[in-house]
Parts: structure tokens; C-alpha cells; sequence
């Protein structure tokens, strides 16, 4: 008998806390129920941290259910204070729209738009025409300024200073909610656990405009972090981003190949949509056969945001760089970051720092030095410590010169004409 959505989520480790568990599952055995989840465009692209109830989505639509991904283009305008101790940086219109242009192709990977699938929105399309005077008439009476203070996430803002635009917020997207529930039958909200109270007043809104017996549930999920505690998809260089420009094939397979060994089956849970079955059995993996798993967690997440051949080719890649038997002429060489520098600046001689500086394994010329010092910094594959080396025309290997920092990051740099 196959598994309810419900039950997928539970047994990966999705839920954290739903406001009625009960009606949820009858509800889910009875129809097919639409729901949503939101994200808010602040940036070109998304990254891995945004992901988790995307692929919460995906599970849910696989066992029939119909998912709303709503683009918040509205809601950006003002900024959520849920999970955030400072003030978002506001946006225009234009950044906004662009922004939200970019993500939907991405959602893409995770969700089917196909034919009466998944629906795509964006907010600013009821947000943007708002009358202020009737908004607050018609929804900004059902709300308790009391009750909104009572949310964490309005408590920890108000340590450091929560202005008036952003205490709307929580308003705004109860309106989303709302109106998703009124336009598309809409009777689920899904969110980072950041956003119960968000959801939880947008339930209350439903009520009281549609009637207490309106159905409205919230499901969050857990906030993922690595087990060092830090916070999920991030790197020394930045976010984890999907947009390949942003963030290459290559560095996010070795972002996910490089997870610590606790981290493995949750995230093979949580970001691959491999059966639970294959995970338990990968789970069993220690010792140095554990890399077998985070091979295979990096390949499907590779896979699944870059494509099967971008996955393969920095599969191959990694294979070579970073096992014993490959060397540096059977690295897949396309599959490796690379910049291009001209030939007059290589036969004039760049200096150790300033060539790592340009490229993606060190972002300055300071950090560049404690790589070159620590003894970390390699130039096809000779160890470099002194900062004021310089690299030559004696350096180019079939027009190429080949960086590496640490253990496992390299870096092409393509002499050019």
C-alpha cells in the first residue's frame, strides 16, 4: 500500500509542529487538498536554505495533492522580521520582479507546473492594488496588536528595535492566506518553523471572515542546520545560491560532498527524493565507506537543481581530483571553476596572492595569504609558502595553470591570447 504524502513527510523528518495533526491526515485521506508555500523574492536566486519546504512540496504533489508556490513580489516590498535580528534591505519594484523571474525557473526543478499540477502566483498581483484606509477596515481589525507581540518572532525584533512597515508583515501574508483559501480553495500553509505565527494568524483570519468552521491547517517544518551548529547552506564564500552563474556545478557537488558524516542521512532525507529504504541502507555506512553516501547525496542534489549532466560531470571531476588513483590529467577539466587570464599578465609574472585573489578559492588577497602561510595553497600541485612567489609562463601546462587550496578546491586558470 503506498505511503500518504503525510506519511513521507513524517518519516523523513519534515514536521515540526502542525495545528491540528488529526484534521490534517483525515483531510489528506478524504481530497485532494491544495496547498502553499511562499518565498519571498529578495535575491536573484535561491539557495539550499530556502529549499526544504520546496521539497516538502514535491512530496506532498508526488502523493496527489495540488501545491500553490506564491512568489511573494508584494510581501518583499516590506521584508519578513520572522528569524531576522536587523531590518531587510528594501528593495524597488523593479529588483522585485526580476528576482521573482529568476526563482520561478528554479522552483521548476523541484515542483511540476504541468497541466492542473502545481500553481505559480505572485502576491504583488492582490497586494499591490491594496487600498490602505479599506485593508485596515476589512483585516486589520481582526488583529490583536496584543497577540502579534506575543509571537516569537516579534519579541526577539523588539530587543533591538521592530519599526511599523515590518509589523505589517504578519497582516500581509495573513491576507495571502486568506485569499488563496478564497480564490483556490487553498486550506494548507507550510513554512520554516521561523513562521508559525505567521500561519497561525492567517488560519485565524480565515475564520473570522469565512466562519469558524472554515478549514485552515499550518504544518512548519524544522529550521536545518549542520551539526557544527552553523547555519544550513552557507560557506566561507557565501550562500549556497542555485543560479549556477552564482554558485558553480562543480562547488555545489563539493558543498554536498563535503558534508560532515552526521549530516549525511538527514540530508539525503530531506534533499534527495531517494526512497527511505535506499537512505536507511546508506545510513549503515562508517568509517570511510560513508563517502559512498555523500558521493551519492551530492550527485542527486546536483542532478536535481543542475541536471544529469552537470551532475556526471562533476562526478567525474571530484573522482579524479580526489581519489588516489585520479591525477590531474584525467580531471574532467570542463567540470572545474575556471577564469581566464591573458597570456601578457602570465609572462609578466602574477604574484602568488593576487592570482588566488582572482579567483573563487580565496575572496582577497589577506585570505590568500593565511592560504599560502598555512600551507595550503598549490600550483599544479607543488606546494607554494612563500607569499611573494611569483607565477610565470613556467607554470602553464597546456595553456592552463592548475590552483588548488587545501584539500579539495581547485581552480583552472585558462591562459588566453
Amino acid at each position: 500500500m503506498a505511503k500518504s504524502g503525510l506519511e513521507v513527510l513524517k518519516e523523513r523528518g519534515f514536521v515540526q509542529q502542525c495545528t491540528d495533526m488529526d484534521a490534517l491526515e483525515k483531510l489528506m485521506d478524504s481530497e485532494r487538498v491544495t496547498f502553499y508555500v511562499g518565498v519571498d523574492p529578495t535575491g536573484a536566486s535561491l539557495h539550499i536554505g530556502h529549499m526544504v519546504p520546496f521539497f516538502a512540496m514535491h512530496h506532498l504533489q508526488k502523493a496527489g495533492h495540488r501545491p500553490i508556490a506564491v512568489v511573494g513580489g508584494g510581501t518583499s516590498m516590506i521584508g519578513d522580521p520572522s528569524g531576522k535580528s536587523d531590518m531587510r534591505k528594501m528593495l524597488t519594484i523593479e529588483q522585485i520582479n526580476e528576482n521573482a523571474s529568476s526563482i520561478k525557473d528554479q522552483l521548476g526543478k523541484i515542483i511540476d507546473f504541468g497541466e492542473d499540477q502545481a500553481i505559480m502566483v505572485n502576491n504583488y498581483d492582490w497586494l499591490g492594488g491594496l487600498n490602505y484606509l479599506s485593508f485596515l477596515r476589512d483585516i486589520g481589525i481582526h488583529f490583536s496588536v496584543n497577540r502579534m507581540l506575543s509571537f516569537e518572532a516579534y519579541k526577539q525584533r523588539l530587543e533591538k528595535g521592530l519599526n511599523f512597515i515590518e509589523f505589517n508583515y504578519q497582516l500581509l501574508q495573513s491576507y495571502d492566506f486568506l485569499k488563496l483559501n478564497q480564490d483556490y480553495g487553498c486550506k494548507l500553509q507550510m513554512g520554516g518553523d521561523d513562521q508559525w505565527g505567521n500561519i497561525v494568524a492567517g488560519m485565524e483570519l480565515i475564520r473570522r471572515v469565512e466562519g469558524p468552521e472554515a478549514e485552515a491547517i499550518g504544518l512548519t517544518f524544522p529550521l536545518v542546520t549542520r551539526a557544527d551548529g552553523k547555519k544550513m547552506g552557507k560557506t566561507e564564500k557565501g550562500a549556497v545560491f542555485l543560479d549556477p552563474s552564482m554558485f558553480s556545478p562543480y562547488e555545489f557537488f563539493q558543498y554536498w560532498r563535503n558534508v560532515a558524516d552526521a549530516d549525511v542521512g538527514k540530508f539525503l532525507k530531506f534533499f534527495t527524493f531517494l526512497e527511505i529504504e535506499e537512505i536507511a541502507e546508506l545510513e549503515k555506512l562508517e568509517g570511510s565507506d560513508i563517502n559512498v553516501a555523500k558521493e551519492r547525496l551530492a550527485f542527486e542534489q546536483t542532478r536535481i537543481i543542475h541536471g544529469e549532466e552537470e551532475a556526471a560531470k562533476a562526478l567525474e571531476a571530484a573522482k579524479a581530483a580526489f581519489t588516489s588513483g585520479g591525477g590531474e590529467g584525467a580531471m574532467d577539466k570542463d567540470s572545474i571553476p575556471s577564469v581566464d587570464v591573458p597570456s601578457s599578465e602570465i609572462e609578466a609574472g602574477i604574484g602568488i596572492m593576487d592570482l588566488f585573489a582572482r579567483t573563487g578559492l580565496c575572496s582577497s588577497r589577506g585570505e590568500a595569504r593565511r592560504l599560502v602561510q598555512q600551507g595550503g595553497a598549490r600550483v599544479n600541485e607543488v606546494q607554494i609558502s612563500d607569499i611573494d612567489a611569483v607565477v610565470g609562463s613556467d607554470a602553464v601546462v597546456d595553456g592552463e595553470i592548475l590552483l588548488k587550496a587545501g584539500k579539495k578546491r581547485y581552480f583552472r586558470v585558462v591562459v588566453i591570447d
